[in-house]
């Protein structure tokens, strides 16, 4: 049976899990939004690519801890057999996220990026998606980001009010101003606008439904085991899942 939520999946943010969910979502959003873009504009999918350092065996995880001098020392004293430690190694990193291009003059009216673990916690990724975020948010380029992760540190937003997940989504012709759809776990994920050129009738997105497709296609259910608490936990008051009849 599958778990009954009010919005978002919790289980679906396991950094294991997200890596698959962000791939699809965004191959799904284009599938989707396509047939209603053309033939003015298409939705391209591109790649964010770049190195950073992982713990291998640690999924999505760069926190390394830090001895003193005098650890070090008092551990070359006592101990005659060493440690099995991790060392960080470089990875490449490829992060999906669409383009809205207008197809008789190439130019890139919208971008939709979906954030990953990296871009919410300090390093390569963070400092990438951040350069990329100023360069549309300066740009005549619309702007859709997309958090659905309870962990790490949200992205510059002046006035929001804290919230589980939210989309942010920028027009290019009203900065700095700009609409946040903020929500929480036990909230339906709202429908939300996708912004083109200025007179073009804004699309909605339905990203619950999207969401359910990924479920279903990527056969994710096999992959999550709901007897076990999600690995990003909740709060008492959140843990409501109901199972399907």
């Amino acid at each position: 049976m599958k778990p009954v939520f009010p919005g978002m999946n919790p289980y679906l943010e396991d950094p294991e899990i997200w890596v698959e969910v962000h791939s699809w979502l965004i191959v799904q959003l284009a599938r989707s939004l396509n047939p209603q873009l053309t033939p003015k504009y298409r939705a391209a999918v591109e790649k964010r690519v770049y190195s950073d350092a992982i713990l291998v065996g640690i999924p999505d995880v760069s926190v390394f801890a830090k001895g003193t001098q005098a650890d070090v020392t008092t551990a070359t004293l006592t101990a005659a057999t060493p440690q099995k430690v991790l060392v960080p190694i470089m990875e490449e990193v490829k992060e999906s996220y669409l383009e809205i291009r207008e197809v008789i003059t190439g130019k890139v009216v919208t971008i939709i990026e979906l954030l990953s673990p990296k871009n919410k916690r300090a390093g390569e990724g963070r400092n990438q998606y951040n350069s990329k975020r100023n360069q549309i948010l300066n740009s005549a380029t619309n702007l859709i980001e997309i958090d659905l992760l309870r962990t790490g540190e949200s992205l510059p937003i002046a006035g929001a009010t804290k919230s589980d997940y939210h989309v942010l989504v920028s027009r290019s012709q009203m900065r700095p101003g700009a609409d946040l759809y903020a929500f929480n776990l036990r909230d339906q994920i709202p429908v939300f606008p996708l912004p083109l050129e200025i007179g073009d009738r804004e699309l909605p997105i339905n990203l619950e439904v999207l969401l359910d497709q990924v479920y279903e296609e990527a056969a994710l259910d096999l992959a999550i085991h709901y007897t076990c608490p999600p690995r990003v936990k909740l709060r008492d008051e959140d843990w409501e899942v109901k199972n399907a009849a």
